[in-house]
């Protein structure tokens, strides 16, 4: 029953989330400047036509009964029509959503992999002629900003040597053709090269620096202490006893990281014109594109939140001692 109970009263707190979160975008993007339909408006129309568009998108209804009706079209998974493309939201934020999810899996995968093996070897190697090289450079990357790490790879890899096209996902007059065949094209492959470095280079400082500290912590421990007495050969302790052991908030870490980095793709996709969710996003918050600007942002709080309840999910199945449930 207790496990039930937390369950239920998990899922009522995401629930919650979700609501606040969907109320906040729905005033706060009313708040700002500038009329919607400006973008529609010609100087030649009339006031009964500029009533009628008015009409057809439900803004001439009172604020609280806009806000009534687009929650009951998010319950049914309803997200409106784009004031500015005059198609279905949910169409448009599910046709660049692929695009977002690849290019955060291809950073992460690769940021993760790097910063366990290297923060793994920093903390085995501690205080050595590595660790003093590398921990600088981490920091560095980690503090730098996103779209200049973006254009230093622009200038060097694509204006320069010519190597990697500059941005989109495929060359003009490429067909797309299927979802696979399209994800395992060497031309699509080429284009998310380097938007996917860069995001890389930002994102491996958290799993080294996590890796390191939890491994350092680790090889105090007594299990460690008593495999060495046993015999066991340092490579041995180290991958199958202190690394592994260490893993448990880099794994957690990861699946945070996904959340995080669908909704904060932003600047790296409008730097390499990728056309993901966070460029769409732009394009619709400069458009004054309400339900567009909305569904995105909304697609990305599912996202993060799910990512934390997996997160908070995989931490008790991996250490069963840990117990969230309140």
């Amino acid at each position: 029953m207790g496990g039930v109970r937390g369950v239920s009263v998990k899922l009522g707190q995401l629930l919650f989330v979700l609501w606040a979160v969907a109320t906040i975008l729905f005033f706060i993007f009313r708040l700002m400047p500038g009329d919607p339909l400006t973008a529609f408006i010609e100087p030649t129309f009339t006031q009964a036509e500029r009533d009628e568009l008015s009409r057809q998108f439900g803004l001439d209804l009172p604020l609280f009964q806009q806000y009534l009706l687009y929650l009951l079209n998010l319950l049914q998974l309803n997200l409106g029509k784009s004031f500015f493309y005059r198609q279905d939201v949910a169409t448009l934020v599910w046709e660049v959503f692929p695009n977002t999810i690849v290019l955060t899996l291809a950073a992460l995968i690769v940021a993760y992999v790097i910063g366990i093996v290297l923060g793994a070897t920093l903390a085995w190697k501690r205080n050595s002629v590595l660790e003093k090289i590398a921990l600088p450079v981490v920091l560095m990357l980690r503090a730098a900003p996103e779209f200049w790490l973006g254009m230093v790879l622009l200038a060097v890899f694509s204006f320069s040597l010519g190597w990697l096209p500059s941005g989109g996902t495929l060359e003009a007059g490429t067909e797309r053709g299927s979802f696979l065949t399209h994800m395992f094209n060497r031309d699509f492959l080429a284009h998310l090269f380097l938007p996917a470095a860069t995001l890389a280079l930002y994102l491996v400082g958290l799993p080294v620096l996590l890796m390191r500290s939890t491994m350092l912590e680790v090889l105090n421990e007594d299990f460690v202490t008593l495999a060495r007495m046993q015999g066991f050969s340092e490579r041995t302790i180290m991958l199958r006893h202190a690394a592994r052991n260490a893993l448990l908030p880099v794994a957690t870490a990861f699946t945070l990281g996904i959340g995080y980095s669908v909704g904060g793709n932003v600047v790296i996709e409008t730097v390499f014109s990728w056309p993901g969710l966070g460029r769409l996003l732009v394009k619709a918050v400069q458009a004054h594109d309400y339900p567009l600007a909305q569904g995105a942002f909304m697609l990305i709080a599912v996202v993060t939140i799910a990512m934390n309840g997996l997160a908070e999910l995989l931490y008790r199945l991996l250490d069963p001692r840990v117990d969230h449930v309140g």
